[in-house]
């Protein structure tokens, strides 16, 4: 139904003078905007399906896989054109048992996940006295041979922020604590989770070792319990701190994974592609609603809603990632198949399904005209414009392997390290109201983007 509707306003727009024809498609894009701000239900009925019908979809996982083939199931049934599943191949990583105890002076469990690409303890776990670091820089201080037989614990004082900034401040301490760790004699690390709740949900999420650094068991504390492995620091009185510890991930190997595209074919298929992207796989302990099931559904929703205004100039290709959560296996491997085809503009949703606030690009300089429009159209939904430049989502290498033209759409993230990689990352904690802002934003941007006929980066 889709495709001829298509072909049928592509026929009659060729008796439109292209002047008429991009104010035409302009206005009908803000009416689709308009209208989607209420009462959009695209994106909701992806979101929806994917985490009933699949939940988590760890990468390289029959899971993943399940959910490629629900991805593609679903643009075919809303006519897309193009759509495919495009696999490679990745080293993969499960996690196993997980278990943490303090067996002296405080005896009591604890609540804590294993972080991706770590070592396992064996099946009989460890128990080690516990070194405290208030900081990852405390952790860098720390002598070289210092933490022989010892388990590093790494916290952190991450707070709630709306640009998300607070997760360059503590990331650190997940990204490559374990690795510094262990460089300096540890047989294990837990860090207090990269997040900003207080429950006891623990946030997994994944780390890298360096070079020449054998990988150790490494697991993340819920804030909570770690609150209480810092009060246990305050009044032990110099007793050291023993913590018992039973971690059994496992490395499966090489197996596929695969990015999901699909395209809104344009009326001009020697222009460069609009590139809407998003992440399908997730964390295995919730079911991958905000991280990054909504990011999907917005920005297939918004393509959507710009082909229901009209067949667009340019094509707007779908990209739906794979395996971005364990090392971005599927933003490289995009790239490396594609990168001989030029992209227009890339953009990516990836951080939740709250508001959009804040609209960047960065071509503010090398077409400011097309850059205030676009800023412009989009204020009557509560955004504002901004002087930084944009980077572009994890997604999107292509766009930077091109040196092209990309958009970010900031969201509020003030809540979103709440559940970021955590179990309570589900259907239930998306706000359908704030999903549609989105997908309204999404709608008014693409859809003045994939009728621009001039260069986007330059406007020549």
């Amino acid at each position: 139904m889709q495709k001829h509707l298509l072909a049928a306003v592509a026929a009659a727009s060729l008796v439109l003078p292209a002047a008429a024809q991009a104010n035409h498609h302009e206005n009908s894009v803000a009416g689709q905007a308009d209208h989607a701000l209420d009462h959009d239900t695209a994106a909701w009925d992806f979101l929806e399906g994917i985490t009933t019908e699949v939940g988590p979809r760890q990468a390289g996982t029959p899971d993943e896989a399940r959910g490629r083939q629900w991805a593609v199931d679903w643009l075919n049934a809303h006519g897309f054109d193009n759509v495919a599943d495009e696999p490679f191949t990745m080293r993969t990583w499960v996690r196993g048992e997980e278990e943490a105890r303090i067996t002296a002076p405080f005896a009591q469990p604890m609540y804590i996940t294993a972080l991706g690409n770590t070592a396992s303890t064996g099946a009989e776990g460890i128990t080690a006295e516990v070194v405290y670091f208030p900081t990852y820089a405390d952790l860098v201080a720390a002598p070289g041979g210092s933490l022989a037989g010892k388990i590093a614990f790494i916290s952190h004082d991450m707070r709630p922020t709306q640009d998300g900034s607070g997760y360059g401040f503590a990331g650190p301490a997940r990204w490559t604590g374990p690795s510094v760790a262990a460089s300096k004699g540890a047989v294990a690390t837990v860090i207090r989770s990269i997040g900003t709740e207080r429950h006891r949900t623990p946030h997994t999420g994944g780390t890298t070792f360096a070079e020449g650094v054998e990988p150790t068991p490494a697991g993340a504390l819920s804030n909570p319990d770690a609150d209480n492995l810092e009060r246990m620091f305050a009044r032990a009185d110099g007793q050291p701190i023993m913590m018992h510890l039973t971690l059994t991930p496992q490395w499966l190997g090489e197996t596929t994974s695969g990015n999901v595209v699909g395209e809104i074919a344009g009326r001009d298929p020697s222009l460069p592609p609009v590139l809407v992207a998003c992440h399908l796989d997730s964390w295995d302990l919730g079911t991958g609603a905000i991280d990054d099931a909504a990011g999907c559904g917005i920005v297939a929703a918004a393509a959507l809603n710009v082909a229901e205004a009209g067949q667009p100039l340019r094509t707007i290709r779908v990209l739906m990632a794979g395996a971005e959560e364990t090392g971005l296996w599927g933003s490289e491997a995009y790239s490396a198949a594609h990168i001989d085809e030029p992209i227009a503009v890339g953009l990516e949703s990836d951080f939740g399904a709250d508001r959009i606030w804040r609209f960047e690009s960065n071509f503010r300089e090398s077409n400011p005209n097309l850059h205030a429009r676009l800023a412009q159209s989009v204020v009557r939904f509560g955004v504002a414009n901004s002087t930084s430049v944009a980077t572009g989502g994890a997604d999107i290498n292509i766009s930077r392997d091109q040196g092209g033209a990309i958009i970010d759409l900031q969201q509020d993230g003030t809540r979103y390290f709440e559940l970021h990689h955590t179990p309570d990352d589900t259907l239930a904690m998306v706000d359908p109201e704030q999903l549609r802002q989105n997908v309204a934003v999404w709608t008014q941007v693409v859809g003045i983007l994939a009728n621009e006929a001039d260069d986007i980066q330059t406007g020549e």
